[in-house]
């Protein structure tokens, strides 16, 4: 008798915060589960299972993604980044340090998954990706309250410490342009001025 499929396990190898790991997974065990369970990497939160809540967020091949709705064996051969992937203990990464600054955080269950999406939505406007706020989706979108507030808004903080967080991924924005950092170049016939 056959296997079903879905009883069969696949080699899945993801690399996490730089280092490859080869796992075996059902085909139903998401990237949050392969984390969590397969590799105890546990500053990825379980919130809401259903991606309603960004505890779970996490950078997936550079971008943003709640790794509670990515199945792991979809993500063969991707480069995972956690928060603890972003920086170290004596080397934090600026949004890191943002977020402790600012105090952007209160009880810290969702912190790590603020920080990704953070950097991921940092990213996005670098790359001149406007959101539902860009007044004009021709310009390049500029870095206000709204546009951060509107980025992260997939990501939510019982606590209530939304103030913080929008003034910790201000400062991490303003600290990145100091470092000179380089938006990616898109072609003009997307109507995009870079």
């Amino acid at each position: 008798m056959q296997t079903p499929v879905s009883l069969r396990s696949f080699p899945t190898t993801l690399t996490v915060n730089g280092t490859a790991h080869t796992l075996s997974v059902d085909p139903r065990t998401s990237v949050l589960d392969a984390l969590r369970d397969q590799l105890q990497i546990t500053s990825v939160k379980k919130g809401c299972d259903h991606g309603q809540c960004g505890a779970c967020t996490v950078l997936l091949d550079g971008e943003r993604v709640l790794s509670c709705l990515c199945l792991a064996a979809s993500a063969d051969g991707a480069e995972v980044v956690t928060a603890e992937g972003l920086g170290s203990a004596g080397n934090l990464h600026p949004m890191q340090q943002a977020f402790l600054e600012n105090d952007g955080f209160q009880c810290g269950y969702c912190t790590p998954g603020q920080i990704c999406s953070a950097v991921g939505a940092l990213q996005e406007l670098a790359e001149g990706m406007p959101s539902h706020v860009t007044p004009d989706v021709r310009a390049t979108p500029q870095l206000t309250d709204a546009e951060i507030r509107e980025r992260l808004s997939g990501n939510l903080c019982r606590c209530g410490a939304y103030v913080n967080i929008v003034a910790a991924v201000r400062e991490a924005a303003q600290t990145a342009k100091a470092q000179a950092v380089q938006p990616i170049a898109l072609p003009t016939e997307l109507g995009v001025k870079v």
